[in-house]
């Protein structure tokens, strides 16, 4: 495996990131304890979930699961970066705070309630799952300041923020003496690539690691030329507005690359995540112990520069126009 500081922390992270959002509602305890052995062997040390994570009827099963399962391996809490996020309801709907947003009195009571499913004394890399523009700097940044110095947080992360959200943020940490956020993460990949505007230039201007999650597109970019109704690949179909078949040539394109290349398109595409300055790490989100397998050579995978403008013009979100791929303003303007 290969490993890398998360932003500019000093602290080391494997280049996969294990995802447990089907942790509980896609794969069962038992078969999720077989994935974090897994993961553990092949050397990824970063895990990655949500208080939210466990599917709507039971949110907080992901939590619970990977705390049942440090109480079972003695030793391994302290062999991983564990990273969780709150931002999400978690209690009673009727409840008004306890709706989508940020705010000290629910992390004081979401962050306990993480600690103790986790059945762990900190979380290493605390995240806001969604940017809050309501929040005041005093109020969102006093709240990290006091987790940290309780030693229930090492390190602040953000999912889903702008380029100028992170650029805000980070700026009203500085300006308090605070280190800020260490990492962002965002989804990016092949078929998603608009965080290269803009989110991914911020997240390296401003020393903060992007974690990539989705970087297969939900499975689109596997290998798979078909899909049936019903199935999770019709609803990503549906969410990119791509459809697979023989009347799109990308996924054929990328396939023969791959194979001349002479690895899976499952490592292809997150070694090409990977390989871009801004990306420290790709979660891989697995149901399943055999999902894992290739990951370690996504990790150590270098693609070089033919493969790379190859993929560019594979998925070249250009599409004649003179927008993007690329940095804000060129991607953008003349």
């Amino acid at each position: 495996m290969e490993y890398t500081k998360l932003g500019r922390s000093n602290m080391s992270v494997s280049k996969i990131c294990l995802g447990t959002m089907h942790f509980g509602p896609k794969a069962d305890e038992q078969q999720s304890f077989a994935i974090l052995d897994r993961a553990l062997e092949l050397g990824i040390n970063f895990i990655d979930t949500a208080n939210v994570y466990g599917g709507a009827d039971d949110p907080g099963r992901s939590e619970q699961i990977i705390g049942n399962w440090f109480a079972a391996r003695p030793g391994a809490r302290d062999r991983v970066v564990l990273a969780t996020k709150v931002y999400g309801p978690m209690g009673d709907s009727d409840d008004p705070n306890e709706a989508g947003g940020f705010s000290a009195y629910k992390v004081r009571r979401h962050l306990q309630d993480s600690l103790r499913r986790l059945q762990t004394d900190r979380v290493d890399v605390y995240q806001v799952h969604h940017i809050d523009e309501r929040v005041s700097p005093e109020e969102f940044w006093g709240t990290y300041e006091k987790a940290v110095a309780d030693g229930d947080v090492l390190y602040a992360g953000s999912s889903n923020f702008s380029g100028w959200g992170l650029a805000r943020f980070q700026q009203q940490a500085w300006q308090r003496g605070f280190t800020g956020f260490v990492s962002e993460q965002t989804q990016y990949n092949l078929l998603s690539r608009v965080p290269e505007m803009e989110v991914l230039p911020a997240a390296r201007h401003f020393g903060i690691g992007v974690i990539v999650y989705m970087p297969l597109a939900g499975g689109l970019l596997t290998g798979k030329t078909q899909s049936f109704d019903g199935s999770r690949t019709r609803q990503v179909e549906e969410e990119y507005g791509i459809s697979l078949g023989p009347d799109n040539s990308q996924f054929s394109d990328f396939s023969e690359l791959c194979r001349q290349i002479g690895e899976p398109e499952s490592v292809v595409a997150t070694a090409w995540v990977l390989q871009h300055p801004a990306v420290d790490s790709a979660i891989v989100g697995i149901r399943t112990v055999e999902q894992l397998e290739g990951v370690d050579r996504a990790a150590a995978l270098q693609l070089d520069e033919s493969a790379m403008a190859r993929l560019d013009e594979i998925f070249n979100i250009n599409n004649g126009r003179r927008i993007g791929p690329g940095e804000s303003p060129q991607a953008h303007a003349w």
